[in-house]
């Protein structure tokens, strides 16, 4: 039996996440016009919004968790509605009843681990740094040029760890004092936070936060777009404020101040794929592309859909802690789109993308005809 939340608490919860907003929406459709899941299967924000408006959402069926809050129908919307708060707001209330479905099963483990161990990968928070035995490292330490949070993925994930090891080949050989906090480093929280458990997301950002002042942080280079975003743009819900640099942007920074060198060639034509967060969330799209233009022998190509109008990769709004069937993945499509440039390898800088092109590229036996890269493993291979 599909289990309705009483009409009060939703609208409650709808008007905390940004007040009675959604009540504009007058049913045009352009936002599932735009959405990302109208590719793979049948799927209605504009139905969600409207059975929000009159509290009747279902919170225990699969809908309220599709939502990848890859920022499409925002920039969409006639009348500023915001689809994403709404969304998560609705997540908010059937964490607070335990709903779940099946698929959203595996969602609840990595809240489990980041409670327990402050990642969601069930790695020990001990282990944090381990990827760095052996590396030019540093603990982070006040008066550096500036801390290096790696984040939960490349700190636990075999693949992720290659990238941030290229990360911190590039900073050494550019001269930049940097260090890492280590097991004082916590997730932090966005992806949690927009899978409705808003406690946990608090608890980690008081966390962090008081790790940054404690160690006298007052830049902080990121790799996920996710970190990026968070710390940008929600921690100054805290009345802090960081100066935050995504990689690809300090990238771009270190080649302007002839800091870093290209020596090397890289001969091979790469597409890039814009994240949602670190695109259409921080409108992020000249560095990365500024970057990987100045490599010699890079052929750039774009694909179909690229800048404001990439295509989600599926992972935002916890989904990557989902199962999502064969058949319904973005993946896939953004995989078979840069195959069609003829492009040999697909570049991005988002662990969540990495992760999902990944798997993409193992189910599509595509091993062989296309590499997926961070943009900091084709930097190192030409310093």
């Amino acid at each position: 039996m599909e289990t309705v939340a009483p009409f009060k608490e939703v609208i409650d919860e709808i008007k905390d996440a940004g007040g009675e907003i959604f009540k504009l929406c007058f049913q045009c459709g352009l936002c599932d016009a735009v959405c990302p899941w109208n590719r793979v299967r049948d799927f209605s924000m504009r139905r969600l919004i409207r059975e929000a408006a009159f509290g009747l959402t279902e919170i225990d069926g699969e809908d309220i968790w599709r939502c990848t809050t890859c920022g499409n129908c925002p920039q969409q919307c006639p009348r500023g509605v915001k689809q994403i708060d709404v969304s998560v707001s609705l997540r908010r209330v059937a964490t607070e009843y335990e709903v779940f479905p099946a698929s959203v099963k595996s969602a609840r483990s990595a809240r489990a681990s980041i409670i327990s161990e402050g990642n969601p990968l069930q790695g020990e928070r001990g282990k944090r740094a381990d990827w760095a035995k052996g590396l030019p490292v540093k603990p982070y330490a006040e008066g550096m040029e500036m801390l290096y949070f790696v984040g939960c993925y490349l700190s636990y994930d075999p693949r992720m760890k290659k990238v941030a090891a290229a990360t911190a080949a590039i900073l050494d050989k550019a001269g930049v004092a940097f260090g890492i906090l280590g097991e004082r480093e916590s997730c932090c929280g966005e992806s949690i936070r927009k899978t409705g458990s808003e406690e946990v997301f608090k608890n980690l950002a008081r966390e962090n936060i008081k790790a940054f002042i404690d160690n006298g942080v007052t830049r902080i280079l990121v790799s996920s777009p996710h970190c990026y975003h968070t710390f940008k743009n929600e921690y100054p819900e805290f009345m802090v404020h960081f100066e935050v640099v995504h990689i690809s942007q300090l990238l771009q920074e270190l080649m302007a101040e002839d800091r870093l060198e290209l020596t090397g060639k890289f001969e091979k034509r790469v597409t890039y794929h814009d994240p949602c967060y670190l695109g259409r969330h921080n409108d992020v799209y000249d560095a990365p592309r500024e970057v990987l233009a100045a490599v010699p022998g890079l052929e750039l190509a774009e694909m179909v859909d690229h800048h404001r109008n990439s295509l989600c990769c599926g992972g935002g709004g916890g989904r990557i802690w989902m199962d999502t069937p064969m058949g319904e993945r973005f993946s896939d499509l953004r995989l078979k789109q840069a195959r069609e440039t003829g492009a040999g390898v697909l570049a991005t800088c988002c662990p969540y993308c990495i992760t999902n092109f990944e798997e993409s590229r193992l189910n599509l036996e595509f091993d062989d005809v296309l590499e997926i890269k961070d943009i900091t493993e084709i930097i190192q291979e030409v310093i």
